[in-house]
């Protein structure tokens, strides 16, 4: 009696004990959190413009510093621009009339240069803290923000406008909330895709990091402390040991962000799949499963709990996510109308004032000479974007389509892609010199060193979401392999290879920037092009030059955009989406 009495109370103690999960997830949260403190301590460190220093020291004990001060910048990058995709991308896919604007936009700013969000915030924000080093920090981490958001607010836009209707007639039966659906059918629906990107966005970012380090304004450089700037300044001093410490610093943190963060994520989303049958073979993380068998995640989502009800209940005033069948087309049309009046008016605005500025300072004569070299330029980014398509996408599809080749390639094509490219120029001139060949044709290499990974990532993101009893279906039918590749596999990945062919576009054009002029020691490369246009323009401090440049790119990509890729993406919608 005294032993039955006994047994609940050492259940009890049994449960509540802490094992070797709980004891790893709590030392990996203490040391996270004893990291952001002693890091992001120099986030505040006081700003003299005068005494502030142009390049950091090139000494190796300073790079676990100064790669910890990189990484805290990327994630704060990364959340700023998965809430920025969460918001922008609802507005576009849910509001008809916002996407005839949102779109556009998007399609903007995705071909304007990192370094031209750079150089107009830089003031704005030394302004906002002149005493502090912060406001450069926020410049930076602006400058990485403008690196990943665009391609996350397409892919997350893709996730919304292909997901399944069955489940949408579901969410209105249910009279879910807006913001319950959202957190119960949109984000769950476009988390494969959104998490993809993610890492693409992420690994991109690094492209530019010694640019958002290294700040320029005023004529005058701050170095805030950072693996990019470390290599910025080992580049300047000709310091090639210090080139290769800050090249093998960002490799580790790559492959660190992988384990620990990337691989994680890429195996919690399989979860979201859309089908019937569970997968034979599914993504693993060991970083997944210490979480999974720790009671430490459970235990704080329970005390949360009662918050995320009190938001449910709360958010009910906004509306469900049921709307009304029948419409009254009417007023639907007149509010459209109204709407567009609006829109162009303007627009027309904007266009005269443009074009006013334009004419009296360098003449309206210098569209013609630029849309001349946007079109060289634009014939770069079609063969970029072809070559890309035949090349990665049948291997994305190899790749997403066996969660084995996913665990081996993950880190291999996101340390490709990471890969600060703009490191390699300089080799790959010498090379162009030897073999005797032109920036002309050079170029397009050089621009397909970043551009080319967008289709590939988005290729095996939308290999990976092909329902598992699907591809059971073909090898139960017994299919010959082409015909598996023509009645699932490439109808599957359409929509996701959309997105990647939008985004590589959009990065070809952005590189563009710095490939078509390239030094290498005494010699000085030009190519024909839209982008050296910009680069030459913006050396010589002729401003209105630049903007001759970047409109004409503008308008290239956003015809380019509203003429393919949005009625490629209009085919997905109605062709391809399961």
């Amino acid at each position: 009696m005294d032993r039955m009495r006994q047994f609940p109370s050492r259940g009890a103690l049994r449960r509540v004990g802490l094992g070797p999960a709980d004891l790893v997830v709590a030392a990996g949260v203490a040391a996270l959190l004893y990291a952001l403190v002693r890091v992001g301590s120099g986030l505040h460190a006081p700003f003299n413009p005068v005494t502030y220093p142009g390049r950091i020291p090139v000494d190796p004990a300073d790079l676990p510093y100064d790669a910890a001060r990189s990484l805290l910048r990327m994630f704060i990058g990364l959340a700023i621009s998965v809430v920025f995709a969460f918001v922008y991308a609802t507005a576009a896919a849910r509001s008809r009339r916002a996407a005839t604007v949102l779109l556009p936009i998007l399609d903007i700013l995705q071909s304007v240069p990192v370094l031209g969000f750079l150089s107009v915030t830089v003031t704005a924000f030394i302004a906002l803290f002149p005493h502090s080093v912060l406001g450069l920090e926020c410049a930076s981490i602006f400058a990485i923000f403008t690196a990943m958001a665009w391609n996350m607010a397409f892919a997350f836009y893709q996730g919304l406008t292909t997901q399944p209707k069955e489940l949408d007639e579901a969410a209105r039966v249910m009279r879910l909330t807006r913001w319950e659906r959202f957190w119960t059918l949109d984000v769950p629906s476009a988390a494969i895709p959104l998490v993809w990107n993610g890492m693409m966005s992420f690994g991109g970012a690094w492209f530019f990091l010694s640019a958002s380090e290294a700040i320029s304004v005023a004529g005058h450089t701050y170095a805030l402390p950072g693996v990019g700037s470390y290599a910025a300044s080992a580049l300047a001093t000709g310091n090639l040991a210090g080139v290769g410490e800050a090249i093998a610093v960002m490799i580790l943190l790559v492959l660190g962000t992988n384990v620990l963060f990337w691989r994680p994520l890429v195996a919690w989303s399989e979860r979201f799949r859309t089908e019937q049958s569970g997968s034979a073979e599914t993504p693993r993380s060991a970083v997944l499963g210490v979480l999974r068998r720790s009671r430490i995640p459970s235990t704080l989502s329970r005390q949360l709990h009662p918050a995320r009800e009190a938001l449910d209940r709360g958010t009910r005033v906004f509306g469900l996510a049921d709307w009304p069948l029948q419409v009254d087309l009417r007023r639907r049309r007149v509010g459209d109308l109204a709407f567009a009046a609006v829109v162009t008016a303007a627009c027309a605005y904007g266009v005269y004032d443009a074009l006013h500025y334009v004419s009296r300072t360098i003449g309206l004569g210098a569209f013609p000479h630029a849309f001349a070299l946007g079109a060289v330029t634009f014939l770069r980014v079609v063969v970029i974007v072809v070559v890309s398509t035949l090349i990665w996408v049948p291997v994305g599809i190899a790749i997403g389509l066996s969660p084995r080749a996913t665990r081996l390639a993950q880190p291999v094509v996101q340390v490709a892609a990471s890969f600060p490219a703009n490191l390699v120029y300089p080799a790959v001139v010498a090379l162009l010199l030897v073999v005797h060949v032109g920036l002309d044709v050079g170029g397009v290499f050089l621009m397909a060193l970043g551009a080319q990974w967008y289709v590939l990532f988005n290729v095996i993101a939308g290999a990976s979401a092909v329902p598992s009893d699907l591809r059971e279906a073909v090898n139960a039918f017994r299919l010959p392999r082409w015909e598996r590749w023509k009645a699932l596999y490439l109808p599957a990945v359409v929509p996701a290879y959309i997105t990647g062919g939008i985004t590589a576009a959009g990065g070809a054009w952005n590189a563009s920037i710095v490939a078509e002029v390239v030094t290498f020691g005494r010699h000085h490369l030009v190519a024909t092009g839209i982008g050296a246009y910009i680069t030459e323009a913006t050396a010589r401090g002729d401003f209105p030059a630049v903007f001759v440049g970047v409109v004409v790119m503008s308008v290239y990509v956003v015809a380019t955009n509203r003429l393919v890729w949005r009625r490629a993406y209009r085919l997905a919608e109605g062709r391809f989406s399961l």
